[in-house]
């Protein structure tokens, strides 16, 4: 397999995704003496496991990658352990897993002896498609998801596909749906691509490689220009104002990816009644995005619950909704919104109506 990098510049420092074959055999040549790698307790247990010989003559921290582990609180024993552990600031940290492993040791890079190098091995579709790239660092406050954070980027990232293969259905599907997004927002041509590559890529691990390719080239031409997300990048927020209420308020039931595919539905049924989409095209996209949440009911959801969890989103401008609406792909756009009698009805609408159609 010919190996492909992808380089993102950065006004701090320029970074790269290098696409390997060989996760240890990297790792053996990136680690050096007194470096500390943070990786994902699932991945060691099940991913690493003819390799654990190798991996304890490393100094490492096992994590469990899950939305608690987020918190700003569970973080403090994680820097306890690498400072009692001897971590100096010329060493470097190195995460292996996905999101959360990479929020985790992102932000604790950042602010640790005000700031050391990190390195990342993304092990999920939703990391290695989306989240390696761009330099956020995201920790949640209490039930507040993402509140905290920064950017801070990887001196570089390796990317190999073959962790997929480990991945369950529902965690490959949250990864196409996260990654849809960049497709609905680049343009009609690359909507149309991954329509018609969607199926394929679920089987076919090169026709993924080449989706999570286009993914980060998509998400590397804005980033390059909106690096702290003031302006164009804003727009990848699309689906992920309903997507984090819908996440939180079903205690993580419904994964990431899932969660922003029928977000992006219900930010193309509000563009509908604001004027801005066909019915016929948001019914045309519809059919991917809903491939992506079969299988999953909002039945438990209580809007009410719902405006308050888009009442508290970051986008927002005093009482006003930062809402990522579109006109069709390539036609993705921020707007404020007030959340009054006809937004609510509309919400009301899509949960007892629409989400079922």
């Amino acid at each position: 397999m010919k190996l492909f990098e992808l380089e993102i510049k950065s006004s701090k420092k320029n970074y790269k995704v290098k696409f390997i074959d060989d996760f240890i055999r990297s790792l053996k040549l990136l680690y050096k003496k007194n470096d500390f790698i943070i990786i994902d307790k699932f991945v060691y247990d099940n991913y690493v496991v003819s390799h654990k010989e190798y991996l304890n003559s490393f100094k490492f921290i096992k994590i469990e990658a899950s939305e608690a582990q987020k918190s700003y609180l569970r973080l403090a024993p994680i820097i306890q352990e690498l400072i009692e552990g001897g971590f100096k600031k010329d060493n470097r940290l190195i995460a292996i897993g996905g999101g959360i492993t990479q929020d985790v040791t992102a932000f604790i890079a950042s602010i640790l002896y005000r700031g050391v190098d990190w390195y990342f091995f993304p092990t999920t579709l939703l990391a290695q498609g989306d989240s390696c790239i761009g330099s956020k660092t995201s920790i949640n406050f209490g039930e507040y998801k993402n509140q905290l954070g920064n950017f801070y980027a990887p001196r570089e990232i390796y990317s190999d596909t073959n962790f997929l293969r480990t991945l369950n259905e529902k965690e490959l599907t949250s990864g196409l749906g996260e990654m849809a997004h960049y497709f609905l927002v680049s343009s009609e041509e690359d909507y149309k691509r991954y329509t018609s590559e969607y199926d394929n890529a679920r089987i076919d691990f090169g026709v993924l490689r080449d989706l999570i390719i286009r993914s980060l080239e998509i998400k590397k031409s804005y980033i390059e220009i909106d690096e702290f997300d003031l302006n164009e990048r804003q727009v990848f927020n699309y689906g992920h104002s309903f997507g984090h209420a819908i996440e939180s308020l079903t205690q993580y039931r419904i994964p990431h990816g899932i969660a922003v595919s029928i977000g992006m539905d219900i930010a193309n049924f509000m563009s509908v009644n604001y004027g801005y989409l066909s019915a016929e095209k948001r019914m045309e996209i519809r059919e991917v995005l809903k491939k992506i949440w079969t299988g999953y009911s909002l039945a438990d959801l209580s809007i009410e619950e719902m405006k308050n969890a888009l009442r508290k989103d970051k986008k927002n401008k005093g009482d006003l909704l930062g809402l990522i609406l579109t006109k069709g792909p390539g036609k993705t756009f921020k707007e404020f919104k007030e959340l009054d009698s006809k937004f609510s009805e509309w919400l009301f609408q899509y949960f007892s109506e629409e989400f079922y159609r």
